[in-house]
């Protein structure tokens, strides 16, 4: 592992474009302060614990990119430690892309997205298959899931990065919303029958 996980995020490439486009000395600065770390922080763990859903990044051999979705109750995502994630791998659709990529590609990344406060993480890594998913998550025999799991996967962080909020569009989950709407209609309720009190008051 690269002693400075910018190393990961900055390719010589990446860092040739940034010195095209002028924002390489800021970058470098960056670096030099260790502004991107290896290990998780406390906030970022307790984000990635509440999360229901993320897209997870591989490659084949021959570098043919890959994002699959990953979705399961707030949760399932397991963080062993700073370093290390887990989640148990749902029955799909039987094409095996991500397993595929993973047996001959361990290198991985990981976008997790907020749009209600709104907030994004971005993790490199690496990650493997593990088939005995009962020895990488001994509490998941607790935790009943609505699909069947098969095997889980075990990611490594090497990097993580935290964009900012910009452009990021303003969305709200569906229990939020359904919530939202019955505040309001109780509101509303509220409000009429306090017209109803007045126009009594006023006409009785």
């Amino acid at each position: 592992m690269p002693q400075n996980p910018a190393d990961i995020l900055f390719s010589p490439a990446t860092r040739a474009i940034q010195e095209r486009y002028g924002s390489r000395d800021t970058i470098a600065r960056l670096e030099t302060h260790g502004h991107w770390k290896s290990h998780l922080s406390e906030d970022v763990i307790a984000f990635i614990r509440t999360r229901n859903s993320f897209y997870l990044g591989t490659a084949s051999r021959d570098g043919r990119p890959y994002i699959q979705h990953r979705g399961g109750p707030p949760g399932f995502i397991h963080v062993l430690d700073q370093q290390t994630l887990a989640w148990p791998e749902f029955k799909g659709n039987r094409q095996h892309i991500t397993a595929g990529n993973l047996s001959e590609n361990n290198q991985a990344f990981i976008f997790l997205m907020d749009y209600s406060l709104p907030r994004r993480i971005k993790l490199w890594g690496w990650a493997e298959i593990v088939e005995d998913l009962y020895a990488l998550i001994p509490d998941i025999r607790t935790r009943p899931y609505y699909a069947k799991t098969e095997r889980a996967i075990r990611f490594t962080v090497e990097a993580w990065d935290e964009n900012c909020r910009q452009y990021i569009p303003s969305l709200s989950a569906e229990t939020e919303l359904i919530n939202e709407l019955k505040n309001s209609k109780a509101r509303i309720a509220e409000l009429e029958a306090e017209i109803a009190k007045l126009r009594r008051l006023i006409n009785p």
